[in-house]
């Protein structure tokens, strides 16, 4: 059974490989020898929990080699403490986790209760952001419970936590814009309760028109959404029509594959390269991470949505 699956892995990478390679134009004739060289319409970043939590396990240099040799420009959602790796590679950090330990979906700026801990740790993250020339950090509303904790303790209503998010963001968007730093908050699917990171049952986030709108009353270049296409497609659909009415307000985008949050393959629903048209048609210029759980061989997925993507 091992070496099948050894032989089944070796067999989807040089699938990959040759798909990646008919794809693009490298920057000299031998492909394994030198980065690929995209056609420069999509900005793409890899988002380094995806592969950092299972399977191989990649370390920072290991995402950053990767991340030259197909021609990404952004290793995300990487902490301070890696943005010297991402430097010694010539890469960037697209856009910065907020500093919230545990699971920082779960207490955002619509509940009061957490905004003395929310503003703080986004704040740090904005000034380390700017000390290091990156110029985005991620922000959540956060859950409906009164006590994020707890499903039992009663629901913050959509009105009230819509305006709690905005009297939050309001607090600390006057230091993002001194800063240069936007702030991006996120929405986040909530019907798929089947694994940690594939949904998230109970965030209150979970309509796009929603926290768009959150990002509009905040009023401020500075104050943008994070586009992710896998949990509009779940709650939303209607994904291109949704990025032309979101395009005013979007800071950045992320990828994965519906349903499970895998690959950007044939076994899953959304139609990526009409999607990446749209991204182009809007003028949208900051990056794609690329975002789902592995589920084969990492690097084949990452070659295989990196192509897919680069209209």
């Amino acid at each position: 059974m091992s070496d099948l699956m050894n032989r089944r892995d070796a067999l989807q990478t040089a699938v990959a490989l040759g798909t990646f390679a008919a794809g693009v134009s490298l920057t000299n004739t031998h492909a394994a020898e030198g980065p690929a060289v995209l056609k420069g319409h999509i900005n793409h970043s890899i988002v380094f929990w995806c592969f950092n939590v299972s399977g191989e396990k990649w370390d920072m240099d290991k995402t950053c080699q990767v991340a030259k040799q197909l021609g990404c420009k952004s290793v995300e959602l990487s902490g301070p403490e890696t943005w010297g790796s991402l430097k010694k590679h010539g890469l960037t950090c697209a856009i910065a986790p907020n500093g919230m330990p545990g699971a920082p979906f779960m207490k955002g700026f619509n509940n009061p209760a957490y905004h003395e801990q929310v503003i703080s740790t986004t704040k740090k993250m904005i000034d380390d952001c700017a000390d290091a020339g990156i110029n985005n950090v991620i922000a959540f509303t956060g859950y409906k419970w009164r006590d994020a904790d707890d499903p039992k303790s009663g629901e913050i209503s959509l009105e009230e936590g819509a305006d709690n998010c905005v009297k939050g963001l309001k607090q600390i968007i006057g230091h993002a814009e001194k800063k240069k730093v936007t702030i991006s908050i996120e929405h986040l699917n909530s019907r798929d309760g089947s694994h940690p990171m594939k949904g998230h049952p109970g965030y209150q986030g979970d309509d796009i028109d929603y926290v768009a709108n959150i990002a509009r009353k905040v009023g401020s270049d500075r104050m943008k959404i994070l586009f992710d296409i896998y949990h509009v497609q779940i709650m939303n659909g209607d994904v291109i029509r949704r990025l032309d009415e979101c395009k005013d307000v979007i800071g950045h985008i992320h990828t994965a594959g519906n349903p499970g949050r895998g690959e950007l393959d044939d076994n899953q629903e959304i139609n990526y390269p009409p999607i990446m048209r749209k991204i182009v048609e809007i003028g949208y210029k900051g990056y794609v991470g690329h975002e789902f759980i592995p589920t084969r061989n990492p690097l084949a997925g990452l070659q295989q949505a990196v192509t897919l993507c680069d209209v």
